[in-house]
């Protein structure tokens, strides 16, 4: 399971996408970048977060550490914004946390050459878990210690969204004409051949592992958390085998 820390101090809100995610402090001394339960998106996208980080770390992608965070709603009485004490209040119990990543910079394709096989291992992974949102006008992808991190996977895996729909949807193309990384000539077919062999039953029931049983409750058509698990992973397994031959509007 994922790490459980305590947030003792609320720091700021970032105001940057459309879930105003909050920079906290734990008790482990540590400081998170915290995506809340109580957003609009709800706690699906906390659920998609957890399964395509954790997924592209066993990948061998960079993502930043993600932790359950443990959310007393009185933490943000004194902000002043009504909005986030509003989504403070609507958000007690368990959220998720990233590591924050000080000083990281915004990746500019102009400035930060990627090389194809990155590229190519990075549009692989986003066409297997549907990443509609790495597109160059918001690439979701940050330059830190020199490296490329991967973050916000939140608007991924759209099945979710209609669980009776989910091997329609799943079979479907990937559009990467608009993908951040689509200009560095992406080495696609080494990718697959590299990655497609890591996703296994074993590994993805490894990453659904990762869900804290408070985001899967109450689903509609699911009897127990662990058979929502499984629905998350049976459309990945299937499609990591064919996507490579799906992605479309590449050079």
């Amino acid at each position: 399971m994922l790490k459980e820390v305590i947030a003792t101090r609320f720091i700021a809100p970032l105001r940057e996408g459309g879930s105003l995610p909050g920079l906290v402090e734990a008790d482990d001394s540590g400081t998170y970048v915290l995506k809340f339960t109580g957003a609009g998106q709800g706690r699906k996208t906390l659920v998609a977060e957890v399964v395509c980080g954790e997924l592209a770390r066993r990948l061998g992608l960079r993502i930043p550490r993600l932790v359950t965070v443990e959310l007393d709603p009185e933490l943000g009485l004194g902000e002043p914004d009504e909005q986030v004490q509003s989504l403070l209040r609507s958000s007690g119990g368990t959220n998720l946390g990233m590591d924050f990543l000080s000083g990281a910079l915004g990746f500019d394709p102009l400035a930060f050459p990627v090389s194809p096989e990155e590229a190519g291992r990075v549009v692989w992974f986003d066409a297997l878990i549907n990443n509609v949102d790495r597109s160059w006008r918001n690439p979701n992808l940050l330059r830190w210690q020199g490296e490329l991190w991967l973050v916000d996977h939140g608007a991924t895996m759209i099945w979710h969204h209609n669980w009776p729909g989910v091997d329609a949807s799943a079979a479907r193309p990937y559009d990467a004409s608009d993908h951040a990384l689509a200009s560095f000539s992406p080495d696609v077919a080494s990718a697959a051949a590299e990655l497609t062999p890591l996703v296994t039953g074993e590994l993805l029931a490894d990453v659904t592992a990762q869900i804290p049983d408070a985001w899967l409750t109450d689903e509609p058509g699911f009897a127990a958390p662990d058979d929502l698990r499984q629905a998350y992973a049976r459309p990945l397994l299937a499609r990591a085998a064919v996507i490579h031959e799906r992605i479309q509007g590449l050079k």
